[in-house]
């Protein structure tokens, strides 16, 4: 028997092969299994345009055997098999691939889908196994042949005795050693796992016999050792069957079982997409955020399937940010893989399939905002904070795509409205969308400008998250109508009339008001009087575009420190306490010696002080 050499340029390629290509060594089971997949899609398909073969889908079955004396671990397939001349061609000259050249050679039916494409995944093998044998027969052939490897070394090829058309794949396991324990692969629930995790929606079964303890029927205490022959996957994916078929009890459990969530979904999106970017995609929007997706540990993604098979667990490529929240899976034959099918090579059909899968998520949402305004409500209370982050992010670049989805508590009976709503109900003659910022809807509510814009009859948003008003900012207005912030921006809150009299006011009063503000120093950037506050003394408003709220929002980031707003504190003119600050500087003009302007004035407002 002679060792052959592969037909490579040299042996370190078959290193980077089984070293590098792959970065979880329990792919190698995946790659086995898509192989023997393979090969039942290729004799199904002669079946169906060859009448000298005979033979039924339904009998069409992949095992797995593991015997932990030997240390080996064993796939079993009765598909198409191979001939001395494939075996030699496809397993004898790496990233030489059988499945490749049927894709190429063969009329691609709806009901055929292979799944390799590169050759290089029976290698992955060797990441587990010290030697490898395969042991195969092909359809309509009279022999049987036997490859054997020890790895980088090279091959041999012989005949062998096999009765039955297919293939056998025998791995004999690496020693174990203190970084990596290869016995897991020879224990059935780990096998399960993997089937599980990587496998399920394989089109034929997978099956094993499986031995564990149980307790016996009829006792309470007395276990017996049961060995059945089980089918591990579930072979049809839940996204294949039609959604009239598919209950919403069955989505819930798919949905709990898969992502690891005690509840039931608050929605299940389904999309179909054919043209341009190929795919089935199912999607759920959770009821709560998990615990840890407001930190830095939180992964975003879609899990990736490639004809039912896993490709990435999480794509974080699929969903922008503010859509982070969706948990789901996208299913697709026409990806470009790279050969470790771990990887897209190339991410032209993944910006497609991820712009319409953001659309479809839009969608939906409008849909429920529109038709299921409870259960929206009840969605943005657990998510909208990442909407507004999306309208922040990136310099608005998605401001347009989520604004509609924006919900406000205002101070119209304090529940949640849209913008489209606010505008649609926006007063008489009122030009702007006021908002103003707090800690707390009822801390708002208290503010001075919100009582005076309400009294207006002006509806205020209610601002309670610190990305609010950036969001706003970066809005800047909706359907034509600025945004205004009550505290800063009083344009429309007073007459003409009223601000000519703050205007005098404040002209006649200069020097009392620059008194105060040298009192306070760099506290205020400057003081005045206003109107238009009520029973309110004093209110604090700023200058410029950064507001109170914001200036606090920025000083806590991490990194950011001395960020100031331009405070403006100003004083009620109406109010008893704008007297009081003129008597006040009079006191101090007279025990300076500085004589005293309007005294007359000055007296009148010491007599009714002295009144009240």
């Amino acid at each position: 028997m002679v060792k052959k050499q592969f037909k490579t340029e040299s042996k370190k390629l078959l290193e980077m092969m089984i070293n590098s290509i792959y970065t979880h060594k329990e792919i190698f089971l995946r790659e086995l299994i898509s192989n023997a997949s393979d090969a039942c899609d290729k004799l199904h398909y002669r079946s169906l345009t060859d009448a000298s073969v005979s033979v039924k889908r339904e009998d069409l079955v992949i095992r797995l055997a593991a015997d932990k004396e030997k240390r080996t671990l064993t796939v079993v397939d009765n598909g198409c098999g191979m001939t001395r001349e494939e075996l030699e061609s496809n397993l004898g000259t790496i990233a030489k691939s059988g499945s490749f050249t049927f894709k190429q050679t063969e009329e691609k039916r709806e009901d055929v889908d292979i799944i390799g494409q590169f050759g290089v995944g029976f290698y992955s093998a060797f990441m587990v196994a010290e030697r490898v044998v395969v042991e195969s027969r092909a359809q309509g052939a009279e022999e049987a042949w036997r490859w054997e490897s020890a790895g980088v070394d090279g091959y041999t090829v012989e005949p062998c005795d096999k009765a039955e058309v297919g293939t056998v794949v025998t791995l004999y396991l690496k020693p174990d050693t203190e970084e990596e324990k290869y016995s897991e692969y020879l224990e059935s629930y780990r096998l399960i796992e993997l089937v599980k995790k990587y496998s399920d929606y394989i089109r034929y079964p997978i099956k094993m016999e499986v031995t564990e303890q149980r307790l016996k029927e009829g006792t309470d205490d007395t276990y017996e050792t049961v060995t059945e022959d089980r089918t591990l996957n579930s072979m049809t994916p839940i996204w294949k069957r039609p959604a009239s078929e598919v209950t919403e009890e069955e989505y819930a459990t798919f949905y709990r079982e898969k992502f690891f969530d005690f509840e039931a979904p608050l929605k299940v999106i389904r999309q179909k997409s054919e043209g341009g970017a190929t795919y089935e995609a199912l999607l759920f929007i959770p009821k709560h955020p998990p615990y840890d997706y407001y930190s830095r540990d939180f992964e975003k993604g879609l899990e990736l399937y490639s004809s039912g098979v896993l490709i990435m667990d999480k794509c974080k490529d699929l969903l922008p940010d503010y859509f982070s929240f969706v948990r789901g899976l996208v299913d697709s034959a026409d990806l470009s893989l790279n050969i470790s099918r771990e990887m897209l090579q190339h991410d032209r059909q993944l910006r497609a399939i991820a712009k319409g899968v953001e659309r479809k998520i839009t969608s939906e949402l409008k849909k429920m905002l529109e038709n299921e305004r409870e259960t929206y409500e009840e969605f943005y209370r657990a998510f909208g904070l990442q909407l507004k982050y999306g309208v922040y992010e990136e310099y608005g670049a998605h401001k347009d795509a989520l604004q509609d989805l924006l919900l406000f508590v205002t101070s119209k009976e304090k529940k949640y409205v849209t913008l489209k709503e606010y505008v649609a109900r926006m007063a008489e003659g009122q030009t702007k969308i006021y908002f103003a910022s707090g800690e707390t809807v009822e801390k708002i509510a208290l503010l001075p400008q919100v009582e005076t814009a309400v009294a207006h009859g002006y509806e205020v948003l209610y601002l309670t998250d610190d990305v609010d008003e950036f969001a706003l900012q970066m809005l800047r207005e909706y359907d034509g109508k600025p945004f205004a912030n009550v505290c800063t921006d009083t344009e429309g809150l007073s007459t003409d009339e009223d601000k000519e009299s703050v205007k005098t006011e404040n002209e006649k009063n200069e020097e009392i008001l620059k008194f105060v503000k040298d009192s306070i120093g760099d506290a205020a950037h400057a003081v005045r009087f206003t109107k238009g506050l009520g029973d309110h003394p004093v209110c604090l408003t700023t200058e410029g575009a950064l507001s109170l709220g914001m200036e606090k929002v920025l000083n806590r980031m991490p990194g950011e420190h001395g960020a100031k707003a331009q405070t403006v504190l100003e004083i009620n003119m109406d109010h008893p306490i704008a007297g009081k600050t003129k008597i006040l500087w009079a006191q101090a003009c007279l025990i300076s010696g500085v004589a005293v302007e309007n005294a007359a004035e000055v007296a009148e407002a010491v007599c009714r002080h002295l009144a009240e």
